[in-house]
């Protein structure tokens, strides 16, 4: 009986290892807040995670991650200038997307914002992908264009590394959010090694015509990651704000002036105007291309305190400048032959729109003032965050496209995204309980955390 039991667990076995070597490798790509980012002392010391923290969130964000968008160079840089933002490797670059916060606190109350690619990772590894041979994450810094240099070159060692670990096998691509307008750009720079490494591309979430009501309010008044209580141990909205103020990512997602929208996002402004001793109240309206005035008018004033010194934050017109560029280099992409798009969009979430600041009775007079007030947002289908309609607009031969009732995150968890992705692969389960086979990686002991 004994020997009987351990021919079948052995044949089991067998069967199993012979099932992961049909598996092409899958390469995870983050979006925007979705890589763990670590600070790193330019000359000696210990590395210290920056995001994301619950501990001492503000603070360390504050410190260690306000950045200046250079636009000799197009890279948004430290103001702190004896440390490096680095995005740790470890885990075969999927300690970096997994649980952004690993802290033990966080894994004991299991707080599901912070699990990002954890539940997809789970998945894969059920249905018998290996990490280091055919599983592999890739996280990078957000606050950065997602053409820039250092990314793009990043993203082509990647491809590399998982299409030579899997024995020569082309890559399958699994993007979230702003992770697919980074694939976008590698596509359109790097269409040769796109083509040569690139079996499928899953794209989850992509805003590709940009994402109006979030990116908007987020120059504006600033981004909440986290809601509820806990949001009161992270990072502060208007923390968030004067980061992403000089952050090239986030202009490269604003609305789409050239896209044929259903109806053209907008801002609204509840202005008061006084003429000749008479006070006006009226309704502004700024479309996509009027609303570069108004960013420049609300920010005119904007400014940082850092180490005691008083930095000008307007809004950035270098940037604007470099994100046109992009978006041009967006509109260029070309899904090269023989690579197959799938396109998984969220819907039945009220999703922000269009922004209004002010109201009738409470009227803006000064656009400044705009800063420091909360938005109203009309809403339409989406996920909470990227619109369906923008999501959808992919301009490319997609095999498929689905929409999932799903939020923003909460497709990376969602059961009917994991049976489009099974279906899309063509594998299925391996494994009934993964615990035994997936965990959260350890940092390396090289590189010690301060949490």
């Amino acid at each position: 009986m004994a020997e009987c039991l351990q021919f079948f667990c052995s044949f089991q076995g067998r069967s199993s290892r012979e099932a992961t070597k049909d598996r092409n490798p899958v390469l995870l790509v983050s979006g925007m807040g979705g890589s763990i980012l670590h600070s790193r002392p330019k000359k000696f010391g210990f590395q210290s995670r920056v995001w994301v923290r619950i501990l001492l969130a503000d603070l360390e964000f504050r410190k260690k991650l306000w950045s200046l968008y250079n636009p000799q160079t197009g890279y948004a840089e430290t103001l702190d200038k004896n440390t490096e933002i680095v995005v740790p490797e470890d885990d075969y670059g999927l300690y970096a997307i997994d649980i952004l916060d690993p802290s033990l606190v966080v894994k004991c109350v299991h707080l599901t914002e912070v699990y990002h690619f954890h539940d997809v990772i789970d998945m894969l590894v059920r249905c018998g992908y290996e990490k280091g041979t055919t599983l592999f994450g890739y996280g990078y810094d957000f606050r950065q264009s997602n053409r820039i240099e250092k990314l793009m070159e990043g993203l082509r060692v990647k491809l590399e590394t998982a299409y030579k670990a899997s024995g020569g096998r082309k890559v399958d691509i699994i993007s979230h959010s702003m992770g697919g307008i980074l694939i976008l750009c590698f596509m359109s720079l790097h269409s040769d090694v796109f083509s040569k490494y690139v079996r499928k591309w899953i794209c989850i979430a992509c805003p590709f015509q940009g994402a109006p009501g979030c990116i908007n309010d987020s120059l504006l008044t600033g981004l909440q990651f986290v809601d509820g209580f806990e949001s009161y141990l992270f990072v502060l909205r208007w923390t968030m704000h004067q980061l992403l103020v000089e952050c090239p990512s986030i202009y490269e997602m604003l609305a789409n002036p050239e896209y044929k929208w259903r109806k053209q996002p907008e801002i609204q402004v509840w202005r008061k105007h006084t003429k000749d001793g008479e006070i006006n109240v009226n309704l502004d309206s700024y479309g996509p291309n009027e609303s570069i005035s108004l960013f420049e008018e609300a920010l005119r004033h904007n400014e940082l305190n850092y180490d005691g010194k008083t930095i000008a934050l307007p809004f950035n017109l270098a940037i604007l400048k470099w994100a046109a560029e992009t978006r041009q280099v967006i509109c260029n992409a070309k899904l090269p032959d023989g690579v197959c798009f799938y396109n998984i969009y969220g819907t039945s979430f009220d999703t922000p729109f269009d922004v209004c600041y002010g109201s009738e009775k409470s009227p803006i007079e000064d656009l400044s003032e705009i800063c420091h007030t909360m938005p109203q947002y009309s809403y339409v289908q989406g996920d909470g965050t990227v619109p369906a309609e923008s999501a959808k607009a992919d301009g490319l031969p997609a095999v498929e496209r689905v929409g999932v009732t799903a939020s923003h995150r909460g497709l990376l968890r969602d059961k009917r995204v994991f049976q489009l992705i099974q279906k899309w692969l063509d594998v299925e389960p391996t494994v009934s309980n993964p615990s035994k086979l997936s965990r959260v990686a350890d940092a390396s002991p090289l590189n010690p955390l301060i949490n």
